[in-house]
C-alpha cells in the first residue's frame, strides 16, 4: 500500500501547532446569558437593599411602639389621672351650675378620660425596650433577602413566602435566632435554583422581581418618612437628644404632669367645698 501524501500546496501542521491553537479557542457568552448575569447582579443588589431596609424599619417600629410603651407607664398614666381629675372638677361643675353647657362639657371630659385611662393602661403600655444584637440583625437580613415575596416564582409561592415574611418579623421581634437559623436552613434546602428553567423565562422573572423589590424599598422609604414625623417618633428624637444631654426627658415630662395634677386637686377641693356650701 502507497503511502498518503499531502500535496506541496497543503501547509503541514505539526501536532504541537493544533494543540496550541486549541487552547487558544475562547467561548463567548451569548447576549441572553450576558442579560442574564447582569439582571442576577442586578437582583442581589437589590435584595440587599430590600433587607437592609426590612431590618431597619422592623427595628425601627419596635423601638417606636418600645419607647411608646415606656412613655405611658411613665407619663401617659399620669395624664390618665390628670384627665380622670378633670372630669371630676367639669362633673362637679355640672352640680354647681346646672347648666346644658355645663353638662356638655363635663362629658367630653369624661370622655377624655377614659381614652387617657384605655391608651395609658391599654396592650402598648406593655412593650419592653428593643435593642437586638448584631447577630441578629445580620441573621434577619439573610433570611428576608431569601423569603421576600417579592422574590417569588409565582403567587402561591408569593403567598407562602409572605407567610414566613411575617413569621420572620415576629422572631426578629422577640430576639429568636433559633426559629430565623431554621428559617434560613430551610430555604437553602428546600429553594435551589431550577436548572431546567429557560434563560427567557428566568430573565422575566428576575426582571419582574427587581421591578416587586424596588416598589417595596421606595414603600419602606414613605413608610420610614412618614414615622419618622409622627409625634411619638419626634418625642423618641428628643428624648435620644436629652440622653446625650445626660437629662431623662420622660421623667422631666412626668415631674410637669404630676404638677399640674397638684394643681387640678386643689381646684377640686375649691369646688368641692363650694358645693357642700350649697348643698348640692
Amino acid at each position: 500500500m502507497a503511502a498518503f501524501r499531502l500535496p506541496d500546496s497543503f501547509p503541514l501542521l505539526r501536532y504541537t501547532e493544533v494543540d496550541r491553537m486549541s487552547s487558544e479557542i475562547v467561548l463567548h457568552p451569548s447576549s441572553d446569558t450576558r442579560a442574564l448575569a447582569e439582571k442576577q447582579q442586578q437582583l442581589a443588589a437589590v435584595r440587599v437593599e430590600l433587607a437592609e431596609m426590612e431590618a431597619e424599619m422592623a427595628q425601627f417600629r419596635a423601638q417606636l411602639k418600645a419607647f411608646e410603651g415606656r412613655y405611658l407607664r411613665q407619663v401617659g398614666v399620669l395624664y390618665a389621672e390628670l384627665d380622670e381629675m378633670e372630669a371630676r372638677i367639669t362633673e362637679h361643675e355640672a352640680k354647681l351650675f346646672d347648666s346644658d353647657g355645663a353638662r356638655q362639657r363635663a362629658d367630653e371630659a369624661r370622655q377624655r378620660a377614659q381614652e387617657s385611662h384605655d391608651a395609658a393602661f391599654g396592650e402598648a403600655s406593655e412593650d419592653e425596650e428593643f435593642d437586638p444584637p448584631a447577630t441578629l440583625k445580620t441573621l434577619f437580613r439573610d433570611v428576608a433577602k431569601r423569603i421576600h415575596p417579592d422574590f417569588a416564582k409565582d403567587d402561591a409561592e408569593r403567598d407562602y413566602f409572605t407567610l414566613l415574611m411575617a413569621r420572620a418579623n415576629q422572631a426578629y421581634r422577640r430576639g429568636d435566632v433559633e426559629t430565623l437559623q431554621r428559617m434560613l436552613d430551610d430555604h437553602t434546602e428546600l429553594h435551589a435554583v431550577s436548572a431546567s428553567e429557560s434563560v427567557a423565562a428566568e430573565l422575566l422573572r428576575i426582571a419582574r422581581q427587581i421591578q416587586h423589590a424596588k416598589r417595596d424599598v421606595a414603600a419602606l422609604e414613605t413608610e420610614r418618612y412618614m414615622l419618622r414625623g409622627s409625634e411619638i417618633a419626634m418625642l423618641f428624637q428628643d428624648a435620644e437628644t436629652a440622653a446625650l444631654e445626660h437629662r431623662d426627658l420622660l421623667t422631666e415630662l412626668a415631674t410637669g404632669v404630676r404638677e399640674q395634677i397638684a394643681d387640678a386637686q386643689r381646684r377640686f377641693d375649691l369646688i368641692d367645698k363650694q358645693i357642700n356650701v350649697h348643698g348640692r
